[in-house]
């Protein structure tokens, strides 16, 4: 019975994912009221905190997007890649995953991808290269990100278990070990596919005068408008908010009172939302642009979806975890690598890798796996690229004119497979042996 019930939890989650954003959660509100009311399983808690965290960080980026800062951000990111052309598959990968790592979200991705293919069409290089492998790093950059939802679940879930794990502890190891993704998978990415001229694809859109004359005359900059001061210091003030946050976690008696520690989920929903209100103030940005922007529709979109699939899936496990545990505990102790590779096969359903880590992680905990492996093994919790359906990857193939970022014939042999996957094999081995030695 418990594993057609998990059958029915993957069906609810693949449902959702054929809607996508707010479908994920609503459809999974079906499972939920179904796994209570027909299977009888008990509901567990909502997953509140996750939320909260994505609202402060997403309502503070929003404000920054409305300020011109992300636009500032994206100048200063062209003007970099437009200055080293020849890099600009080593370059545009690092600039999307800099990018992730200080926002907490990839969706600004789909701001710089356009100047990304722009620079490699004027260059000749083949546009695959550098754009596939900047959707990827774009996302690897949120298991290194002080701010994601991801990352700040998994440091409440971990100092509870051991009061020596701090903020710091974790992007110690994640930091390095996914930046060692970018970097390998970006190498491999410099010599990939045949090159632009002797791609076919390219060759016949060239021969199709509408798909020529597109290619001819693309052309994608920032460069050409003026910001206000005020986008450099509306910027300038959302980096002092990481700063911040790194400093409270480095000392912490700051945020000790009366002998009680606050943790720092809270104290990152704090300085968020105060530095977003600073960021308000101080560049008397209009209020009524905050929600009209990409970040503030895609972040509450993915609130809404971890609300609903976090909540099933953790009523489930819960409810299941004394039946199957000392199977699949034998299994993992056996085999630790095989919990990589069961939240990696959980994100590619789901999407997501903040509710990867609200769905996975408490059952790795509850199995009593060491702490450093859970760390290490992070980057897991990011493997929807292997399905082709997520939109920063179907973005990047449409703002490929070239055509040679694409969707395979055979679906899954597409432009994202091969980076994505050294890209989360290399930062889950990187961090495994970091974890080993630093924790």
């Amino acid at each position: 019975m418990l594993v057609l019930q998990f059958l029915f939890l993957l069906l609810m989650l693949y449902l959702g994912s054929r809607k996508g954003g707010i479908g994920l959660g609503v459809v999974s509100g079906i499972g939920l009221v179904i796994e209570v009311f027909v299977f009888r399983m008990p509901p567990t808690s909502p997953p509140v905190s996750v939320m909260l965290i994505i609202m402060a960080v997403v309502t503070c980026a929003a404000i920054l997007e409305a300020a011109g800062g992300l636009k500032y951000m994206l100048q200063v990111a062209e003007r970099i890649l437009r200055n080293n052309p020849k890099q600009i598959t080593l370059l545009g990968p690092l600039v999307t995953y800099t990018m992730t790592l200080m926002l907490g979200t990839g969706h600004a991705v789909y701001s710089v991808m356009p100047i990304i293919g722009d620079v490699a069409l004027k260059n000749g290089i083949r546009p695959e290269r550098p754009m596939a492998a900047s959707s990827i790093a774009s996302q690897m950059g949120i298991t290194a990100s002080p701010i994601s939802a991801a990352v700040v679940y998994y440091l409440a879930q971990m100092s509870g278990v051991d009061h020596s794990i701090t903020l710091l502890t974790i992007l110690g190891v994640l930091m390095p070990a996914t930046l060692c993704g970018v970097l390998v998978l970006s190498l491999y990415s410099m010599r990939r596919g045949v090159e632009l001229e002797d791609d076919p694809e390219y060759q016949r859109r060239m021969q199709d005068p509408l798909w020529r004359d597109k290619i001819l005359s693309t052309t994608s900059t920032t460069l050409d408008e003026t910001l206000p001061a005020s986008a450099r210091n509306a910027v300038l003030l959302f980096l002092t908010a990481l700063g911040s946050i790194v400093l409270i976690a480095m000392f912490p008696e700051v945020r000790t009172l009366n002998g009680h520690a606050i943790s720092m989920s809270v104290i990152i929903q704090m300085m968020m939302l105060a530095f977003g209100g600073l960021i308000l103030l101080g560049t008397d940005t209009p209020i009524a642009r905050v929600p009209e922007g990409v970040v503030f529709k895609s972040g509450m979109v993915a609130a809404i979806a971890i609300y609903g699939i976090a909540w099933m899936s953790d009523t489930y496990f819960q409810y299941a975890m004394p039946s199957f545990k000392a199977g699949i505990t034998e299994m993992v102790h056996a085999y630790p690598w095989t919990i990589a590779l069961a939240m990696f096969t959980v994100s590619v359903v789901i999407n997501s890798q903040a509710a990867t880590a609200r769905m996975m992680l408490p059952v790795a905990m509850g199995m009593g796996l060491p702490p450093q492996l859970l760390i290490g093994i992070m980057p897991s919790v990011y493997g929807y690229f292997f399905i082709p359906n997520y939109p920063s990857d179907i973005a990047t193939c449409n703002f490929d004119v070239t055509g040679t970022t694409r969707i395979g014939k055979y679906y899954f042999n597409h432009s994202f497979m091969v980076p994505g996957l050294i890209g989360v094999v290399v930062a889950c081995t990187v961090g495994y042996l970091l974890a080993g030695l630093m924790i």
